[in-house]
């Protein structure tokens, strides 16, 4: 079995979303033998952007390449290769100015690539990607849930869903601390919440 495990903080050790997301990965190891782990730190080694220089390094013949243009290709590649291979994803994800950060949105450009995660019909969208667990570990500084009078500039969870969805993927479970830019004691308390929530999680499934 295989878990791919996202951060996108740029908070390093100070992050809510990472001690989130570390517990989730240590539950599902310690649960699931011989647990294959694959880990990628977006704000340590960031996902190439979307550029016109990425797409002519495509379009240009492997052998031409410049090596700046064939570590691009090959990252960008990479990127989606273990996506694919994953049974489980695990995404620290902060909402940054209400959406994802711009690092978690590089690499989710990369993983839709038509033919691969989804394709067009005459009945429509299809997704291809689907059978995949998708745990979101999320955090956020206000309160943004779908009773708080600022649910409607939440766009961070909505969009991962709303995108997951798009390539197939409906098995999504999110654990999330608000509120922790509010007061110390209530970021204390929410992570300690969400932490151990996570920790709880039981061995990896094959989703429906």
């Amino acid at each position: 079995m295989n878990l791919l495990h996202i951060d996108s903080s740029i908070l390093g050790d100070h992050s809510v979303s990472r001690q989130i997301s570390a517990a989730a990965v240590a539950a599902l190891r310690a649960a699931t033998p011989g647990l294959k782990v694959t880990y990628r730190d977006l704000d340590a080694t960031p996902a190439p952007h979307q550029s016109g220089a990425l797409m002519a390094a495509r379009a240009t013949p492997a052998e031409t390449r410049t090596a700046a243009q064939a570590r691009d290709v090959a990252d960008a590649d990479a990127i989606l290769e273990d996506f694919l291979a994953a049974d489980v994803v695990v995404i620290g994800v902060p909402m940054y100015n209400f959406g994802i950060p711009s690092q978690l949105k590089s690499w989710i450009d990369h993983l839709a690539v038509a033919g691969r995660t989804f394709s067009y019909s005459a009945a429509g969208v299809q997704g291809l990607a689907g059978g995949k667990r998708v745990i979101l570990a999320s955090s956020r500084g206000g309160f943004y849930g779908a009773d708080s009078p600022a649910a409607g500039l939440q766009h961070q969870e909505s969009y991962l869903r709303g995108f997951l969805g798009f390539i197939g993927v409906t098995d999504i479970e999110v654990i999330g601390a608000e509120g922790v830019n509010v007061s110390p004691d209530l970021k204390q308390s929410a992570t300690d919440a969400a932490v151990a929530q996570a920790g709880g999680l039981s061995a990896i499934r094959q989703a429906a």
